[in-house]
């Protein structure tokens, strides 16, 4: 779901010749509201995806950061059919002032899905996103290994839990002391609710560390048509210095055959 993306905070220095940002918008692989998922973009297809980053508060500083805006593009291939996928993609983010001359971004991500290895075995991924240009500045290299498994009781799904940890530059994933907070879990659980609509899902997820990557996010998604769908998500950074963010995502699915 969300084949999303997600808002990557960060703080840094100046001394150590790294520009000091609030937040910076993550190359976004197929996610959740904030973390990566287990999912992988379908095959024979291009995901496009708009993201907006809105600040709800301002930050330590009393400053209200910028809106972040982020363009991205996914394509999916699966070289063992409903065995193994495998998604890369890339995304041109800007609202980061001087950081807007790099604005490139890129991903990449390996991934089975659920009841592959054997009946009812999670879903496994292991990926990467913030791949930037420019050597630490943009660099975060952010790599996470997830698994994932859907749950219900007499036919009732309780949904989907995620499970995984991340870990990244640690000379730009640094907390409010300036500290190395390069590394955390990844948590989510998300469902579809037939209940209202087969078009509805929710999701609440967390990454953690101290660092700009570390956030509480809930949120939710309609499905438009089956190729489009819109997401409205709030993002909590763990970090209190760091402003909230409001989210809206829209993602479109079209095929490349």
């Amino acid at each position: 779901m969300k084949l999303t993306s997600r808002l990557t905070l960060l703080l840094a220095t100046a001394a150590f010749g790294v520009l000091s940002l609030p937040h910076l918008a993550g190359a976004t692989p197929s996610s959740h509201v904030w973390t990566p998922s287990t999912d992988i973009q379908s095959p024979d297809t291009f995901h496009l995806t708009y993201d907006t980053y809105i600040p709800s508060q301002s930050d330590a500083s009393g400053s209200k950061p910028d809106t972040v805006t982020d363009l991205g593009l996914e394509a999916g291939v699966w070289p063992l059919k409903d065995k193994l996928g495998i998604e890369f993609g890339f995304d041109n983010i800007t609202g980061y002032g001087a950081l807007d001359d790099y604005p490139l971004y890129f991903n990449a991500k390996l991934g089975t899905p659920e009841n592959t290895l054997f009946t009812g075995s999670p879903a496994l991924a292991f990926g990467g996103y913030n791949f930037g240009t420019k050597h630490n500045k943009t660099n975060q290299n952010i790599y996470y290994v997830e698994s994932a498994k859907t749950f219900d009781i007499q036919g009732f799904e309780l949904g989907r839990l995620s499970f995984g940890w991340f870990w990244g530059n640690q000379h730009l994933l640094l907390d409010e002391d300036q500290n190395s907070s390069a590394n955390g879990a990844i948590i989510a659980w998300e469902r579809t609710v037939p209940e209202i609509s087969d078009r509805l899902w929710v999701c609440v997820d967390y990454q953690g560390s101290q660092s700009g990557m570390g956030a509480l996010a809930p949120g939710a998604s309609w499905k438009i048509t089956d190729k489009t769908s819109l997401l409205f998500g709030y993002v909590i950074p763990n970090n209190t210095d760091l402003a909230q963010s409001f989210t809206v995502q829209l993602d479109v699915d079209f095929s490349y055959h």
